[in-house]
């Protein structure tokens, strides 16, 4: 594939052929896309794996990814945390798992302007928000999951939750496109976004040692401006190895692909791209020879780990290099700057 750069350093490394083709090799004829051969298929990254297919311009694929989610949807509309082969393993219900689909849809449409798909995929889509909604709480948080047994677990994740708004953002898109108004939704974000930014103690403060907890505020767009600027630079020495990348955790010596890439697409989203580039180019040699890109390694030993080619990690080394270099139309998804000047008069 040729890549038309917007900006001023082309990606010569970057092998968007070889990447798409792993996805949509990977992909079951159902149109389920799972971590790798063998594993796990869950809700979250399977959407992300199909975005990967829309930005690769593989969009027949892309649409059997989403069609089979739809089709997968439980009737409270939420999915199951995993599946193997279309059957369901964990059976937990997680909002933020099940809400992704609209970041997704939307992302499509941003590329193609296929009003036809998002019309297909409302259902899913307005189902799958009011599920996570079901979820919230006065004070905005968003509790996690329902288990497999039914039960509400009273817990609210800082990333899971900035995850979700942007989920809400991107339903809210959509309605306005198909001409919907839902007020319920957007005073649900407007709570969701009041929560990230004032009220830390509301979220499960033991899953911060996390880097996503660090940038996702910012990536979703809750977080902006001079607060953002100040959360990158507090948190900078805690998660990120200089010409590395970004721990998982900020205590165990593990540098994954995708918080490295989601780290300069949250630059990137911020509006500075010089730092965001630096950060992505550290990402220049940690590719298997045929061009795809490696899940994580351990340091100073470089050793890699896990082995496997992952879909969705490849997908998001995609979206980084589109936040970056424009590859498509959707190259603005998480931009503050495009969300503040879409005039989305519903938030």
């Amino acid at each position: 594939m040729e890549i038309n750069l917007s900006r001023s350093k082309q990606d010569s490394s970057l092998e968007i052929d070889s990447i798409v083709e792993l996805i949509a090799s990977t992909q079951r004829k159902s149109g389920e896309i799972p971590w790798c051969e063998g594993q796990k298929t869950d809700p979250w990254d399977h959407i992300e794996a199909a975005m990967g297919l829309s930005i690769g311009g593989y969009f027949t694929r892309a649409r059997q990814a989403f069609y089979w989610a739809a089709q997968k949807q439980n009737s409270d509309g939420s999915w199951f945390a995993s599946y193997n082969r279309g059957v369901p393993e964990d059976k937990t219900r997680d909002a933020n798992l099940s809400s992704y689909i609209a970041v997704g849809v939307y992302h499509y449409y941003l590329i193609t302007g296929d009003l036809n798909f998002l019309k297909d995929m409302w259902p899913a889509v307005y189902a799958a928000i009011n599920f996570a909604l079901s979820l919230q709480r006065p004070e905005g948080e968003i509790y996690w999951a329902i288990s497999p047994k039914g039960k509400v677990d009273p817990m609210a994740l800082l990333t899971g939750c900035s995850s979700i708004c942007m989920s809400i953002k991107s339903a809210l898109a959509i309605a306005k496109h198909l001409g919907y108004t839902l007020p319920k939704w957007a005073r649900g974000l407007k709570k969701l976004e009041n929560a990230i930014v004032n009220k830390p103690h509301r979220f499960n403060m033991t899953k911060s040692r996390f880097s996503m907890d660090w940038f996702y505020p910012i990536l979703c767009g809750a977080v902006t401006g001079d607060d953002a600027r100040r959360r990158i630079d507090k948190y900078w020495k805690k998660y990120v190895i200089e010409g590395q990348g970004v721990r998982c955790v900020y205590d165990e010596p593990w540098i994954t692909i995708a918080e490295t890439s989601e780290l300069s697409m949250t630059l990137a989203a911020m509006g500075n791209y010089t730092l965001a580039e630096i950060v992505y180019h550290w990402m220049d040699d940690k590719k298997f020879e045929d061009g795809t890109c490696w899940c994580g390694f351990t340091f100073p030993d470089m050793t890699l780990w896990p082995e496997d080619k992952i879909t969705w990690t490849n997908a998001v080394v995609l979206m980084a290099a589109d936040a970056l270099y424009g590859l498509t139309p959707a190259a603005q998804l998480f931009s503050h700057q495009f969300w503040s000047s879409s005039n989305f008069s519903c938030y």
